[in-house]
């Protein structure tokens, strides 16, 4: 399945299809976000917090995509992410686009 995040596909005629979704909800366990809090005092990155949005994203793209091949598509345009924080220590990450056939 390609995914771009441009409206076209060099060299394709498309058919378009609809709109194809995917989001998860993810969080880290309690000993890493203690481990992080601690970490915003001396500044630095969050590797952890970075798997797991990482994860997360690679979760949700994986279920657009199970989407588009339910629908027949051949690809994916358009594709945008989207995050949210749903609670301390929990984001959702949201992939949408939009699914197309090849002519």
């Amino acid at each position: 399945m390609i995914l771009v995040t441009t409206e076209y596909i060099s060299g394709r005629e498309l058919e378009t299809l609809g709109l194809v979704k995917g989001s998860t909800i993810q969080t880290v366990n309690v000993a890493h976000d203690i481990g992080a809090s601690l970490k915003t005092l001396i500044g630095g990155e969050l590797k952890r917090y970075n798997e797991m949005m990482a994860d997360a994203r690679d979760i949700a793209t994986q279920r657009m995509i199970e989407e588009a091949q339910q629908m027949g598509a051949d690809a994916i345009v358009d594709v945008r992410y989207t995050t949210s924080s749903i609670m301390q220590s929990a984001a959702e990450v949201m992939v949408y686009g939009t699914a197309v056939k090849y002519r």
